[in-house]
């Protein structure tokens, strides 16, 4: 299953309603045909999302819906997703989902409407109001814009619990199920992992791999019958035995420990041709490292079944790596998130993005000159350092 777009409307910390396109817009060149992947005639989508804004501006918000609609569309109960906090104080959340089956060679729009269930001194329990679910051939496309047009006898199926097939099916749980299968969509989501920077798993790990993010390791082995690694550096004689994950962090820095997390995670992604959600991609990452992996998601010898990357990142020279621009989207927070393509605001390739940022032409996607200065000025005077001594 291959997603086209998402659409969101209810949702509380968003301002209004949100779309995000997994499908490219702009005109296919030989030189950022890379950055995409063929899903059917002239429709291809992007392997790479960037979320870009300053702190608290909602990129991870973003990644949570992303995530979130993945875990819909395989059919998992709605109270049991942990991307769910993505509806808190919502009232009722409408969901557009389209998306291509390329078995059957289908394109399909899933339209979810979810509620809140309050009972007081209980969590909130979210139910799903109504739903259908749209279907037609993907031969009848006939244009970039036709993809998202739907007509009432393209219904296939509509949530009714008076229908034998649904007499059994839980209240939160989508009417997707009924495609026969679950596990549509396979994606490996890390937003969670971004302030744990610990091994989040055990297992044999390509030389390659860790040489290239540790040049001074000799090897990393793992005996999985007493579930311990073993650590070889090139100018130690003896190898270090490690039993649980506690103490990995006294001998591996921080961005072998996240590269390992990372690379190995997007290596499966990679294979079974996926989506991988990170958020702040750079964390503990120097640029090239980060820049490496965008670039696999971009090269065909390694990204072979049309993987997708989506990150969010404050690393705005991050996307100098990218030919395109509507796979960027610019995340403000001004009452409420708001999400904007940036190919919507600048329809040229050839101007380098970031200065495009640095010079405030995207206003609110980099601190303005205004607070940085207000800072210089406080940290000049070194009156925060004497009023707490």
């Amino acid at each position: 299953m291959r997603i086209l777009r998402i659409e969101a409307d209810g949702i509380f910390l968003f301002n209004g309603k949100v779309v995000i396109d997994f499908n490219a817009e702009q005109r296919i060149y030989p030189d950022n045909a890379a950055m995409l992947c063929k899903a059917f005639g002239n429709t291809y989508t992007n392997n790479i999302l960037s979320f870009v804004g300053v702190n608290a501006s909602g990129k991870t918000t973003s990644l949570k819906l992303i995530s979130f609609v993945m875990s819909l569309l395989n059919a998992e109960a709605i109270n049991n997703i942990g991307a769910k906090v993505v509806l808190e104080r919502s009232q009722k959340v409408t969901l557009k989902i389209y998306f291509y089956d390329e078995k059957n060679k289908d394109v399909w729009l899933l339209e979810t409407v979810i509620g809140v269930m309050k009972e007081e001194g209980a969590a909130d329990r979210y139910t799903i109001l109504h739903e259908k679910l749209y279907t037609r051939k993907a031969s009848s496309v006939t244009s970039k814009t036709n993809v998202f047009v739907f007509a009432d006898n393209n219904l296939f199926k509509s949530r009714d619990i008076s229908q034998e097939q649904f007499i059994f099916l839980k209240d939160d749980v989508s009417i997707v199920i009924a495609l026969g299968k679950t596990g549509n969509v396979f994606f490996r989501d890390l937003t969670e992992w971004t302030d744990f920077n610990i091994l989040n798993s055990f297992g044999d790990f390509p030389m390659a791999l860790i040489q290239f993010l540790d040049p001074s390791i000799e090897y990393i082995k793992f005996n999985a019958d007493e579930t311990e690694l073993i650590v070889k550096f090139k100018r130690e004689k003896e190898t270090i035995s490690l039993r649980g994950i506690q103490n990995i962090s006294h001998y591996l820095s921080s961005g072998t420990i996240k590269g390992l997390n990372v690379f190995m995670q997007a290596w499966v992604v990679l294979i079974k041709g996926g989506y991988f959600i990170i958020d702040e991609i750079e964390n503990h990452f120097n640029k090239e490292i980060v820049a490496t992996l965008i670039r696999f998601f971009m090269d065909k010898n390694v990204n072979k079944s049309g993987a997708t990357l989506i990150y969010s990142t404050h690393y705005i020279e991050l996307l100098d790596e990218l030919d395109r621009n509507d796979g960027i989207y610019i995340i403000r927070n001004n009452g409420g998130v708001s999400i904007q393509k940036l190919y919507h605001i600048l329809k040229r390739n050839d101007i380098k993005k970031s200065d495009v940022f640095q010079s405030g032409m995207l206003e609110g996607t980099v601190p303005s000159y205004e607070a940085f200065m207000r800072l210089k000025k406080v940290m000049s005077t070194g009156e925060i350092v004497e009023a707490r001594a």
